[in-house]
C-alpha cells in the first residue's frame, strides 16, 4: 500500500514537473518587438539669404618693383633695415656724388660760358642793326651777327640740357622708395661697384595696402552674372566694378572676414582654360595678409527672400549627391535627395527637394533607417545643435 503512494506521488511530481517545464518554454518564445528609436526632428529654416559665388584665388601686391642702380659708382651707404616699411621718397641707398658733382658744376659752368656769348652776340647784332638804319654797314655783316646770335642760342639750349642731364645723374646716387612699401633683404653692399654695364639690382620693394586679390570666374557663372543683371535692368560695365562688393577668407579663417571690392575684370575669356579673370581690391592695413597667399573668395550674385536651410551636419552624401533623412506617414523615415547650396554658418542652403513642411531628422541619424519607424521629437531647427544629440533644443508643441 505504501509503496503505490510512492510511485503515485512520484508520478504526480513529474508531471507537475512536464507542466512547467512546458510552460517556460512557451513564455521563452514569445518575441516582444523593441520599441522605435527616438529622433528628433525639425522644419527648415526659412530666410532671407544673399547668394554667393564661392571661388578660390591668391593675393598678389598693389605694386612690386625692383629697386635698381642707374648710374655707375661704389655703394657709399645703406640707408634702411631689411624688411622695414618705409614711405615713398625715403632714401635707400647712397652711391658716390663726387664725379657726378663734378660733372654738374662742369655743366653749369658751360652755361654760364654760353650765356656771356650770348649776350656779346645780341648786342653785336643789335650794333649791326642800328648801322644798317644809317646805311653805314652791309647787309652781309648784319646776317653774319645773326647767325653768331643763333649759334649763342643754340648753344645756350644745349648747355642746359647738360645741366639737366648731369642734374638727373647726380640725383640717381640717392635711391629713394617708389611707394610705400615693404623692402626685401638688401642684395649688395657697401663698397661694392655697381652700373658697371647697365642697371644692377638693389633691392625690391613690395606694396601690400591696399592688397589685390585674382581670381577666375568660368563661363558658365559669367553667363549667369549677365542673366541676372539683364532681369534686373543693368548692363555689366566696367565702371560698375567698385560698386560690387567681395570677400575673402584665408585658410586658417572662418569665414570671410576681409571685406572689399571688385577692381577690374578682363575684356575677355580664356578660350584655354574658358574662364574670366577677375581682380578685387582690399585694405590691409594691419598688414594681416601677404601676397601670394591662397584665399577663399566669395562675391554676391543674387537674393533669395525665402531660402530653405538646414543644419549640415544634417545633409548626408551617396552616389546620386546629398541627401537629408525626414519624417513620412506614420512615422517612417524617409530619405529624400537634395541640391545643396552655398553655407550660411553652421546651416546649409537646400536649393531643390525639399518642401517648407517636411520634418529633417536632426538628431539620432544613425538611428534613424530609411523605411522604419521611430519615435520622433518635433524641435527646432537649433543651428548651435549636433547631429548626435543636443539635451538643450526646445520642444515645440504639435
Amino acid at each position: 500500500m505504501r509503496g503505490r503512494l510512492h510511485q503515485g506521488l512520484r508520478l504526480f511530481l513529474t508531471l507537475a514537473g512536464m507542466a512547467m517545464f512546458a510552460g517556460c518554454e512557451e513564455s521563452g518564445n514569445t518575441y516582444v518587438p523593441p520599441p522605435p528609436p527616438a529622433v528628433r526632428v525639425a522644419q527648415p529654416v526659412q530666410q532671407p539669404v544673399t547668394l554667393y559665388f564661392e571661388l578660390t584665388g591668391n593675393t598678389a601686391p598693389l605694386n612690386a618693383v625692383d629697386i635698381e642702380a642707374r648710374v655707375q659708382g661704389y655703394i657709399q651707404s645703406i640707408d634702411y633695415q631689411d624688411g622695414m616699411m618705409v614711405k615713398k621718397g625715403t632714401m635707400l641707398f647712397g652711391i658716390e656724388r663726387d664725379t657726378y658733382q663734378a660733372q654738374l658744376d662742369q655743366a653749369k659752368a658751360s652755361l654760364a660760358s654760353q650765356q656771356a656769348s650770348q649776350v656779346g652776340a645780341k648786342q653785336e647784332y643789335d650794333r649791326q642793326l642800328n648801322l644798317m638804319k644809317q646805311q653805314v654797314t652791309t647787309q652781309t655783316a648784319v646776317d653774319s651777327a645773326k647767325a653768331t646770335l643763333d649759334e649763342a642760342n643754340a648753344a645756350i639750349l644745349n648747355a642746359q640740357a647738360n645741366v639737366d642731364l648731369a642734374t638727373i645723374n647726380l640725383g640717381y646716387t640717392e635711391v629713394l622708395a617708389p611707394f610705400d612699401g615693404v623692402v626685401t633683404d638688401h642684395l649688395v653692399d657697401i663698397g661694392t661697384l655697381v652700373g658697371v654695364s647697365g642697371p644692377t639690382k638693389l633691392a625690391s620693394i613690395v606694396q601690400t595696402d591696399p592688397l589685390y586679390a585674382y581670381f577666375n570666374v568660368s563661363e558658365t557663372q559669367v553667363l549667369m552674372i549677365k542673366e541676372t543683371m539683364a532681369k534686373q535692368g543693368h548692363t555689366f560695365r566696367q565702371t560698375d566694378l567698385p560698386s560690387i562688393p567681395a570677400e575673402i577668407g584665408l585658410q586658417t579663417e572662418e569665414g570671410y572676414p576681409h571685406k572689399g571690392h571688385l577692381d577690374y575684370a578682363s575684356p575677355q575669356l580664356d578660350a584655354s582654360t574658358g574662364t574670366l579673370q577677375v581682380r578685387a581690391l582690399f585694405d590691409n592695413k594691419d598688414h594681416a595678409m601677404l601676397p601670394g597667399l591662397f584665399v577663399r573668395v566669395r562675391v554676391p550674385v543674387g537674393h533669395n527672400d525665402k531660402a530653405l536651410l538646414v543644419r549640415d551636419d544634417t545633409i548626408g552624401t551617396n552616389q546620386l549627391g546629398s541627401y537629408v533623412l525626414v519624417l513620412g506617414k506614420d512615422d517612417v523615415v524617409e530619405q529624400k535627395q537634395i541640391k545643396t547650396g552655398q553655407r550660411e554658418g553652421p546651416l546649409r542652403v537646400v536649393q531643390s527637394g525639399l518642401d517648407p513642411a517636411d520634418w529633417v531628422v536632426t538628431q539620432g541619424i544613425q538611428q534613424a533607417i530609411p523605411g522604419s519607424k521611430v519615435a520622433p521629437e518635433k524641435i527646432e531647427m537649433n543651428p548651435t545643435a549636433n547631429a548626435a544629440g543636443d539635451t538643450k533644443a526646445k520642444t515645440t508643441t504639435q
